[in-house]
């Protein structure tokens, strides 16, 4: 791993070899493969596992629950969710969420949890998915919806 980050807070992390780490990121728990780039202001939370060579931009959010796979591109403020019945108080359960390979996902972008996001697909910015993203498929809009099929 490459620090580049005056200001951070990784704890107990699996960050492969080559991974550059901006400033100002809070990494907890988590895994994180080769070669990837992770921005300044994300949030990684215990349990999410990245694979290698992705690239996460600035002000992401990636809750527990969340499994991104190889050469994944995850645009400036996107914010995955992994709780369906969100209350502030009392238990919840996480709804986990998969990203395939090669998978792009475009700036401001909301992922509702319990969603696969198939292989090579592209999530349009600004959209909100809502339903499983076919392998190379691109999705706009809120919901989600398919403009174009593999």
């Amino acid at each position: 791993m490459k620090l580049l980050a005056t200001y951070h807070s990784i704890v107990d992390c699996d960050i492969g070899e080559g991974t550059v780490v901006r400033d100002y990121v809070n990494l907890y728990g988590c895994r994180i493969g080769r070669d990837c780039k992770i921005a300044a202001y994300v949030e990684i939370q215990r349990g999410v596992v990245i694979g290698d060579r992705c690239k996460i931009e600035a002000f992401a959010f990636i809750p527990s629950g969340v499994t991104i796979g190889n050469e994944v591109f995850v645009g400036p403020h996107v914010c995955f969710t992994n709780d369906l019945h969100p209350r502030a108080v009392g238990d919840w359960n996480i709804t986990p969420t998969v990203v395939k390979d090669g998978a792009s996902i475009g700036a401001g972008s909301v992922i509702v949890c319990g969603v696969t996001i198939g292989e090579g697909a592209m999530v349009g910015a600004g959209s909100v998915v809502t339903k499983d993203v076919p392998a190379g498929a691109t999705v706009v809009g809120n919901p989600a919806r398919p403009i174009r099929r593999a």
